[in-house]
């Protein structure tokens, strides 16, 4: 009896390598992100094969993924090398929540919320000169989700990422919309501590003026409080920076 046509096996089987290529990224992404290769010569990648039983292919993609995400460097003569912090993609989604990952950084986070307060009070103030009624809804939708969980009846962190995420894109600025899921992974740490701190979830009558100023098509106003959501963020963090330092 003839064995199994080889083809039915082709997309599990390309499936399954997709899932050990991200499942070997992941694992020695937080490895070099927790410094666990610091001072120490980067294994070749028959010995990242042969530690992690995966195959070369699938190690080679990975190493390939990591270089690409400046995490590490390939020459020749050279071999594979951990790059420094300065020289990773900080914008790169799979970097952030590995720095986010390793141990809670509060200084991390105030850089990432200064980033915060360069861009969305500007993104605010554009959606109120150029948002269409989409983006209204949108916004509104997501201030409401915020209500909603204040009830119990939303996740409080979606329904937060969702408003400024709404506000994004809003703005039209393709720079500022592709920051979305920049600020979706770092929100996630970033509401979890001040949320702790302050002992309570967003503020959501103030995420209901930047709502409103944008609906207005105010651009000053819209600016002024998102500025003062992300300020009051800025104010937590450097209340407690000395002591985590």
């Amino acid at each position: 009896m003839a064995g199994p046509s080889p083809f039915l096996i082709d997309e599990p089987v390309s499936q399954l390598g997709r899932n050990l290529t991200y499942g070997l990224l992941d694992s020695i992404g937080r490895a070099i992100v927790t410094g666990q290769f610091d001072n120490a010569v980067f294994p070749t990648e028959a010995e990242l094969a042969k530690q992690h039983g995966v195959s070369r292919s699938v190690t080679r993609e990975a190493v390939k993924m990591l270089t690409a995400k400046g995490l590490l460097s390939a020459r020749p003569r050279q071999g594979t090398t951990v790059q420094p912090t300065s020289s990773w993609n900080l914008f790169d989604t799979d970097v952030l929540r590995w720095m986010l990952e390793r141990q809670l950084s509060v200084d991390l986070l105030r850089q990432f919320n200064e980033l915060r307060v360069a861009v969305e009070p500007e993104a605010a103030a554009l959606a109120a000169q150029v948002a269409g009624e989409d983006d209204i809804k949108r916004i509104d939708e997501g201030l409401q989700r915020m209500q909603a969980a204040e009830r119990g009846l939303d996740e409080p962190l979606d329904a937060d990422i969702a408003f400024h995420v709404a506000v994004l894109r809003a703005s039209k600025n393709p720079f500022y919309i592709q920051l979305r899921d920049v600020v979706s992974t770092a929100l996630r740490t970033s509401i979890r501590f001040t949320n702790r701190i302050k002992g309570r979830t967003a503020d959501v009558a103030e995420h209901a003026k930047v709502r409103d100023a944008i609906a207005s098509r105010d651009p000053a106003a819209a600016r002024i409080a998102m500025r003062r959501i992300i300020g009051d963020v800025l104010d937590l963090i450097e209340v407690r920076l000395p002591s985590d330092e």
